[in-house]
């Protein structure tokens, strides 16, 4: 494989390690538009750049998803009664809608990643926060809310907590600990959304060497390697830059990415 591909791979990993440490994110807003253009630049098969994007940006959260987990059970911020509770909605939906953006040709899988993350800019941009109104639900409240997660965080390739730290809030639940719930939660997406685009992209023929159905395996452990050393660099720099400035900066970031993504995959 190309060094300077691999070089790309790494300094990708370390930028979104910080992000993901600053904001609290997957990582998928940053990972999916570069790897977009890095696997069009490659001459990756054209109808399957943006899923293998999806597919690797998922399986490189997974570690950063367990070092983010541990760090917030170690605080008492994770209410495993609810993960456990949301977890099978979690599951489905992200199984599930891996096998929709495998449907999917790249164009409306690209405009959907597009105008989502041009709302996650836009609530990073206003900081609107939802107003509690009610409590937890139970089983069936969550395991729907789960699934309707699910289904997003696969088919843009998030980590989820861009929803699920809102609906926890709305729920009553305090930040801290909604962060917390949300990381624990993201585990569970990424394995599914992991194994989901695994699974969709086994009989895909013409894909490149060192890839496991959609999954990009150099892509993932270079880029994960690299997140797992560099998150908590960004969790320490969260708390000693403004953050209500980095996160305007990183909305016109996420909108720029986006943009580029759509030119990317409708330009070839």
């Amino acid at each position: 494989m190309d060094f300077l591909l691999l070089f790309y791979f790494l300094l990708l990993g370390a930028i979104t390690g910080i992000f993901a440490g600053l904001f609290g994110i997957g990582g998928g807003g940053i990972m999916v538009p570069v790897l977009t253009f890095l696997f069009v630049q490659q001459q990756f098969p054209t109808e399957h750049v943006l899923h293998m994007a999806l597919a690797t940006s998922m399986a490189a959260i997974v570690p950063t998803a367990i070092a983010s987990l541990r760090a917030h059970h170690k605080h008492n911020a994770v209410i495993w009664p609810a993960v456990i509770k949301i977890a099978p909605g979690i599951l489905f939906g992200t199984f599930a809608g891996t096998f929709l953006a495998s449907y999917l040709s790249a164009e409306p899988l690209a405009i959907f990643f597009s105008c989502f993350m041009a709302f996650v800019a836009l609530q990073m941009v206003i900081n609107r926060k939802p107003k509690p109104t009610q409590q937890l639900p139970g089983v069936i409240g969550l395991s729907s809310a789960g699934a309707g997660i699910g289904i997003i965080s696969a088919l843009v390739a998030i980590g989820g907590g861009t929803l699920t730290v809102p609906f926890l809030v709305w729920c009553n639940i305090g930040l801290p600990v909604a962060i917390g719930t949300s990381a624990a939660v993201g585990l569970p997406i990424a394995l599914s959304g992991a194994v989901g685009y695994i699974i969709n992209g086994w009989n895909q023929t013409g894909l490149p060497a060192y890839t496991l159905g959609f999954v990009f395996w150099p892509a993932v452990i270079a880029m994960a390697s690299m997140s797992f050393f560099t998150a908590p660099l960004g969790a320490k720099l969260a708390h000693r830059l403004p953050i209500p400035l980095l996160k305007k900066l990183f909305a016109l970031l996420l909108i720029g990415l986006s943009m580029q993504m759509l030119i990317t995959v409708f330009g070839n």
